[in-house]
């Protein structure tokens, strides 16, 4: 049974992306149960969340044009295109385009 007290948006990142492909390659060679790369994938929601959550104290600032938004389940998802980023009040960044997904820090549901 999955913890739906976290987001599985890092299932997305290239880490998530290559836990899961390894993870169905165990369950394709019967090194695994399916039960377990769910348990793991499920660890790999909260251990990204409590990390970024406690450790990640950078402060980030941004100017570029929105080009789409979009608000569903309670995430909102913007795509800002010629982007520039300041991390910290370091030098600037660009990029020509870049996704922003942002979730509420507590799931809809759970208690206050």
């Amino acid at each position: 049974m999955a913890d739906s007290k976290y987001y599985e948006l890092y299932r997305r990142s290239s880490l998530g992306s290559s836990l899961t492909d390894t993870l169905d390659e165990f369950i394709s060679n019967g090194g695994i149960e399916p039960q377990l790369a769910l348990k793991i994938l499920t660890h790999l929601d909260k251990a990204v969340a409590d990390v970024l959550a406690e450790k990640v104290k950078a402060r980030m600032t941004f100017k570029g044009h929105l080009d789409t938004y979009r608000f569903c389940d309670e995430v909102w998802t913007f795509i800002i295109k010629d982007i520039a980023l300041k991390l910290d009040n370091t030098n600037s960044i660009t990029a020509e385009k870049i996704k922003i997904v942002s979730c509420n820090a507590k799931r809809p549901g759970d208690p206050a």
